[in-house]
């Protein structure tokens, strides 16, 4: 069976970021609810911060104070839309430091796959079986269906540089996500 699950966003007091996803940790043990808290996150950066004395120091901190994701397994409703359970939406609310899930009403909205792409909450894992100098299809975007040279690829970004003759032999350099290009067959 596989469970399908969606990353939602709780409001918590500002500083609490840290204990809230440790007493959600503990209620998942203690209530066994291991099958519908699926992951726990605090999304962090780390910045170079220059102190008073003019030394530099790399310090980790939170993107958004105030706010911890969390990927609950989901249940879909009459109406098709993703919901958790009363017992999950509880679980949470009731944890001290919480002041309740990010949505309308306070109904929790769980993050689309962009947001959550774009949050770097998840990484996805694109095998790439092209390099540069490599012909490729373009398999998305308006280009669908063109073929290209790939110029430049950045895995860190997850981008494809790939110069393809679009309209009239005019090439043209198009920036693609490296899953919307595929090698071309030999």
């Amino acid at each position: 069976m596989s469970i399908d699950s969606r990353w939602y966003v709780i409001h918590t007091y500002s500083g609490y970021e840290n204990k809230v996803a440790a007493n959600i940790e503990k209620v998942v043990d203690n209530r066994r609810l291991n099958e519908q808290i699926l992951d726990i996150k605090i999304p962090t950066e780390t910045v170079l911060e220059v102190g008073k004395d003019e030394k530099r120091r790399e310090v980790e901190r939170k993107m958004f104070p105030g706010y911890v994701l969390v990927k609950i397994a989901i249940e879909l409703d009459k109406d098709h839309r993703p919901t958790i359970t009363d017992d999950t939406w509880l679980a949470i609310r009731n944890i001290r430091g919480v002041t309740g899930f990010v949505g309308p009403e306070g109904k929790p909205q769980p993050l689309s796959d962009a947001e959550v792409i774009a949050l770097g909450v998840e990484k996805r894992s694109i095998e790439v079986q092209y390099e540069v100098g490599d012909t490729v299809r373009i398999v998305d975007e308006i280009f669908d269906g063109f073929t290209g040279k790939v110029e430049d690829i950045d895995l860190e970004k997850n981008m494809v540089r790939v110069t393809v003759s679009a309209l009239f032999g005019k090439e043209t350099l198009v920036e693609l996500e490296l899953d919307q290009v595929e090698p071309l067959k030999d």
